[in-house]
């Protein structure tokens, strides 16, 4: 069987886990967990990093670091995991929906300031696949409207938008480095800070609400509950097994796109022949491999296509269930406007095996099954 996922994992791991084990600090702020910072910060350009123990953990930060109230609204795309709402609902906030653009399955930024009311306090976009929203237009939109921007850059490590890296662009940026990522810590993420006034604060959020993280660096003679929080921050020995693949993460990174390039090559005939429709990267995007998905004619044809794979060992999935149409969504939430793209689109795309481990074989061989399918 080919798997969807496999866990990332590059050899070095267990050696960094007994390493971690061996300094006698195993708990959150190791030595690990300052080298992942560090790796962070540089290459996302970012004033400050942090690891937490998920990526709705660094969200839910964030919605804390944006002292929301019962009331407040927040905008968002349906296209999405249920972190990026559950988040802001957890501070009594409402998650506004708006549709989403049929190329990139990003929030339509077209759409936005339309769904901004008096109680609107941030847009939150989600950058699928790891290609990037049209960052340009939300970020002079929440300027124009005195609202935050979070980033959930759950997918998108080593992705960018004109050169500048996902996650760094709004006031907080969000990361996953759970199993299905390209980097992995088992259960894991982190969470970028733009403005350098924030920073300490969101280190005593972490922290259990305490400043232990000024205490560490010697900043204070002991450490006291300081302000409401909660314990965000991971293992030291997490953060070892991430180190590992930070350490690779271009050699890691490089392989993804060389595998996805050859899904593209693979498949371009079937989307020349009108069968399928491929990913759509915009010129001003950089992405990360992330995933390689198709679109294809309906939600019929893709439940056929799926049961087709599966006689042939090939694990393929599909993704989100709008968020609008599911319960909590419903319960807590609005969809403001049409949904012309949002659940048509969401119904027509499968996601093929990417993961680190994924071979040329592999891509080779699935490519192959999608095209006798099509035949």
């Amino acid at each position: 069987m080919i798997h969807f996922n496999e866990p990332p994992f590059t050899g070095k791991e267990f050696e960094y886990m007994r390493q971690a084990v061996a300094q006698a600090h195993i708990c959150g702020d190791g030595s690990f967990t300052r080298k992942c910072h560090r790796w962070l910060e540089d290459r996302m350009q970012s004033p400050k990093a942090l690891l937490t123990t998920s990526c709705t953990h660094a969200l839910e930060m964030a919605a804390l670091l944006l002292e929301l109230q019962p009331g407040d609204e927040v905008i968002m795309p349906s296209y999405t995991f249920a972190s990026t709402a559950d988040a802001f609902v957890m501070r009594g906030a409402k998650p506004v929906f708006v549709d989403i653009r049929p190329d990139t399955m990003n929030i339509d930024e077209r759409l936005i300031e339309e769904a901004v009311t008096e109680r609107t306090r941030a847009i939150c976009v989600m950058h699928y696949a790891g290609v990037a929203c049209e960052m340009d237009t939300i970020m002079a939109l929440a300027e124009k409207h005195g609202l935050a921007v979070v980033e959930d850059a759950a997918q998108a490590v080593l992705s960018s938008y004109k050169g500048v890296p996902l996650g760094s662009i709004g006031d907080y940026g969000c990361f996953s480095f759970h199993e299905t990522k390209n980097y992995s810590m088992g259960e894991g993420g982190a969470l970028l800070i733009r403005d350098p006034a924030n920073q300490e604060r969101a280190e005593i959020i972490r922290e259990k609400g305490t400043d232990r993280s000024k205490f560490w660096r010697g900043e204070v003679d002991k450490y006291t509950w300081v302000e409401f929080g909660s314990s965000y921050l991971p293992s030291d020995m997490n953060a070892a097994y991430l180190w590992a693949q930070l350490e690779l993460a271009d050699e890691i990174n490089d392989h993804r796109l060389a595998m996805w390039s050859l899904y593209w090559q693979g498949l371009k005939g079937l989307e020349e022949d009108g069968r399928i429709q491929l990913p759509v990267i915009p010129e001003e995007c950089r992405h990360n491999a992330h995933m390689f998905y198709i679109k294809t004619r309906d939600l019929a044809q893709r439940s056929q296509l799926i049961s087709y794979l599966k006689e042939h060992e090939i694990n393929a999935v599909f993704h989100y269930i709008p968020l609008h149409t599911v319960p909590a969504g419903r319960k807590y939430g609005v969809f403001y406007g049409e949904d012309r793209y949002t659940t048509r689109e969401s119904e027509r795309l499968l996601r093929l095996p990417m993961h680190n481990h994924v071979t040329e074989e592999n891509v080779q061989y699935i490519c192959e099954k999608i095209r006798e399918f099509y035949k």
